[in-house]
């Protein structure tokens, strides 16, 4: 009779007790991560990551990426030569699979590893073909756990709390990532409404009013179409609802005009399904503090690959220092952002990440001119004639077969004037982006069938149509 060994009982998988004198949960990492000295932070990160890189040489995915470099194990033998090492993409991960189907070469271990360890599979989103897998070994899903559990606690998440996440829920991290994070490290309960397609949007307003809800986290469009379900559809005024803070992923979004829906301060964090909730912000919303003992962020120029300096906006690199099944080291994750160069007035000594700008892989050609679906999101959020619902088309028109996009923006109001609200966001989008753009102003809800905002949180922005003429 075959008996699986014990250690695939998830509780006796890791050693807790080493797991959190490592990664401190909250309240202890306020004091031993968030407000230590530069000195000690670096100390642990050299460790942390020279023992990544001795994982990475295990890994063939690795052995070949860093082999075509030139590179030999014993290269490199500090923090300082992080730089030596190659970077890569989504699109070398992709070819991975490709080369060694159904889950790729760059994990250390496979679904055969769970005779040994109990394993978790999610994926990214998969806008296009099959979303991405990934497998997560008990040391990695309980640290990122742990990672979201600090940024509940510095965004003020409290025990007791009734925490609505309105992330889809199914293959993605989307909202079983905050889940675990809530219901193991914070003392609030997560109450799992999921997108608007799993349960609909009047259904978690009165969900919300019932239950007590007092944190929402959710994307800012989903956001905002609670709030106006809320106040238009039921006769909720959201401020009654007592919500005391939003969660979301702000990027270019306008802050303002959803504390103003909600009369709550909306906190801004970012996190990818290959590396956890990396930085978060606190109290202050002046920028997302990154986790620097289990991640390091750089900023590298889109074309060169080199570096910046703290202050410069360019690519995202992600080397994460706590996973072991899958550790990323130099992943180009081609968000935009750049580091906050001052020190935060809340005390807390980690680097800052300011929000992210938009993203190099959305970016589109028009006319010769790079023009971010997220900088036009900027626009549209700040102009309250509309409700910041918006979708970019971009096609190939008339004879000359010449580019165009059109921004389709929802006006908040019927009385609206539609064409004076067109006149102005086509000017201020050649003030902006810099190109000409055409405006269609359209009534509540016209752009969902674009967008998918009332069905789901991966919300499209752009629809290219260039790619199938």
């Amino acid at each position: 009779m075959n008996h699986q060994h014990d250690s695939t009982w998830y509780w006796r998988s890791l050693d807790f007790d080493a797991l959190t004198r490592d990664f401190p949960p909250p309240p202890d990492y306020f004091d031993k991560v968030f407000r230590i000295s530069r000195d000690e932070l670096r100390e642990r990160q050299e460790t942390r990551f020279l023992a990544t890189v001795k994982r990475g040489w295990e890994i063939p995915f690795f052995q070949r990426h860093w082999g075509s470099a030139g590179l030999e194990p014993g290269d490199i033998r500090a923090l300082d030569d992080l730089s030596k090492l190659p970077p890569y993409t989504v699109k070398e991960l992709r070819e991975s699979i490709e080369r060694n189907p159904p889950f790729g070469d760059f994990m250390g271990i496979s679904p055969a590893d769970g005779a040994r360890m109990p394993l978790v599979l999610q994926t990214s989103g998969g806008t296009t073909g099959l979303p991405r897998p990934m497998l997560y070994a008990p040391q990695d899903r309980e640290v990122m756990a742990i990672l979201g559990g600090r940024r509940f606690a510095l965004q003020g998440v409290r025990p007791g709390d009734m925490v609505m996440v309105t992330y889809s829920l199914g293959l993605g991290n989307g909202a079983l990532a905050p889940r675990e994070a809530l219901w193991r490290y914070t003392g609030a309960v997560p109450v799992m409404t999921g997108s608007g397609a799993t349960t609909p949007t009047r259904r978690q307003i009165e969900i919300a009013k019932a239950w007590g809800v007092n944190v929402i986290l959710g994307f800012p469009s989903y956001l905002r179409h609670l709030a106006i379900v809320a106040k238009e559809e039921l006769g909720i005024d959201p401020h009654s609802l007592g919500i005391r803070s939003l969660g979301s992923h702000l990027g270019q979004e306008d802050r303002i005009h959803l504390e103003e829906l909600w009369n709550a301060p909306c906190h801004d964090a970012y996190g990818t399904h290959e590396s956890g909730m990396m930085a978060a912000e606190c109290s202050e919303r002046a920028g997302m503090h990154i986790q620097e003992d289990a991640v390091i962020l750089e900023i590298a120029d889109p074309e060169t690959g080199a570096v910046l300096p703290e202050g410069e906006k360019g690519s995202v690199y992600i080397t994460t220092l706590y996973r072991w099944g899958a550790p990323q080291i130099r992943f180009n994750i081609n968000d935009i952002s750049r580091i906050v160069p001052e020190a935060c007035r809340c005390g807390g000594t980690l680097k800052k990440l300011d929000r992210i700008f938009g993203r190099n892989d959305t970016m589109v050609k028009l006319r010769g001119v790079n023009v971010f679906p997220e900088a036009i999101g900027g626009v549209v959020a700040t102009e309250r004639r509309s409700n910041g619902e918006y979708v970019c088309i971009v096609e190939r028109v008339g004879v000359e077969q010449r580019e165009e996009m059109t921004v389709l923006v929802e006006a908040v109001h019927p009385s609206v004037d539609h064409a004076q609200l067109q006149v102005d966001l086509e000017r201020r989008f050649k003030e902006v982006v810099g190109v000409r753009l055409i405006v269609e102003v359209v009534d509540r809800g016209k752009t969902d069938e674009y967008t998918g905002t009332s069905r789901t949180s991966k919300i499209k922005r752009l629809l290219d149509r260039r790619v199938s003429a």
